[in-house]
């Protein structure tokens, strides 16, 4: 009785790329790229698909992140600019330069803080959350194309499997 060969397993350019490397350096646990190029790839490719989703409503990635922290924060979606640095991991010169320019498009407004007389808040205007609301319909779309090939079960293990990656690398 002829029984079927098993299916050789899917490679990609990761697998190329280690074998390359076990070539020239077969001294070296290579384990680590198995795993994060492929991260790094994916990450690429993620950033490519949230740029054509976002161009859709005319908004850049930094802009999409500042945006949706603020639709995040729920009513009367309004964050300190210290807030927004922590949401959107970056300095807070670089946030006072994105505040300004969203503020310039409409997308947000400054609010004197009631409770620190220095203080601001940034606020969300109805313009930002329509804009934001589109974003997210439209990358939630472009994402769930990129994982129509890994079956739902799969894609429940993966993000375990990456949540417990990303506590053990960023325990907070």
């Amino acid at each position: 009785m002829n029984v079927p060969p098993e299916p050789a397993p899917a490679t990609d350019d990761v697998d190329a790329i280690v074998a390359a490397w076990h070539r020239e350096r077969p001294d070296l646990d290579l384990t680590p790229l198995h795993v994060l190029s492929r991260v790094t790839r994916l990450a690429r490719r993620l950033d490519l698909a949230r740029r054509e989703a976002f161009s859709a409503v005319a908004l850049e990635p930094w802009e999409f992140d500042v945006l949706s922290a603020l639709r995040r924060a729920g009513r009367p979606y309004r964050l300190s600019p210290g807030q927004l640095v922590e949401a959107t991991l970056v300095t807070s010169g670089t946030m006072t330069n994105r505040v300004d320019r969203l503020q310039e498009r409409g997308l947000v407004r400054r609010l004197p803080s009631p409770t620190d007389r220095r203080g601001v808040l940034v606020e969300l205007t109805r313009e930002g959350a329509q804009t934001v609301d589109g974003a997210l319909t439209a990358l939630l779309e472009k994402e769930r194309g990129l994982l129509t090939g890994l079956p739902a079960a799969d894609q429940a293990q993966l993000a375990d499997a990456l949540r417990a990656l990303s506590t053990a690398i960023d325990p907070r």
